[in-house]
């Protein structure tokens, strides 16, 4: 039925206009489709990611200050020796992007997507994955930033950031999980 003092266009519905109802709908059905959510999607299910060149990631990590250096040294992603950042994703260098933005540490990246790291959906290969070197700088900043949520199924101890990123302590260097920017 239509309401006088309505605004032109709006109609009541039972003494409320549906712009509120349609709003809630809308809500509604964003987050039931929204990526990892919802009745679409999982928490074990990859989304299609943006991937980025080995030219366009070192590209990024060098405007930001972040240095990369592999056992080999060079870039080839089939070689496990390389440190590789082809098909990375565009959110794991942005995360990296974040993480030394956030911290002000030193970061050196020694394995991306290069072959030879364990698989997986969220693995390396996939482009989910950086390993840095460890500083104290940045292990500082990961364990009094970050939530400690116990030990990975291979012992290494680990952080979660307020983003869902995940930070695993491996002894020599820290393996990180960037699901997304981290904030960027």
């Amino acid at each position: 039925m239509k309401d006088p003092k309505a605004p032109t266009g709006t109609t009541r519905i039972r003494g409320n206009t549906l712009r509120p109802v349609l709003t809630a709908l809308a809500l509604l059905l964003g987050a039931l489709f929204a990526p990892g959510v919802g009745v679409l999607g999982g928490a074990g299910e990859a989304h299609a990611a943006t991937k980025i060149s080995h030219a366009t990631a070192t590209s990024m990590f060098r405007a930001s200050g972040i240095t990369w250096s592999s056992s080999g040294g060079c870039s080839d992603r089939n070689n496990p020796t390389c440190t590789s950042f082809e098909q990375l994703n565009l959110a794991t260098a942005k995360g990296a992007q974040t993480l030394k933005s956030a911290s002000g540490c030193t970061l050196n990246i020694t394995g991306g997507t290069e072959t030879g790291h364990a698989g997986g959906t969220y693995s390396h290969w996939n482009g989910y994955k950086l390993d840095f070197s460890k500083y104290t700088c940045v292990g500082n900043y990961i364990k009094s930033t970050f939530t400690y949520i116990g030990v990975r199924g291979d012992g290494a101890p680990q952080w979660k950031s307020g983003a869902g990123n995940i930070y695993a302590d491996e002894g020599n260097h820290w393996d990180v999980t960037f699901y997304n920017c981290g904030g960027c």
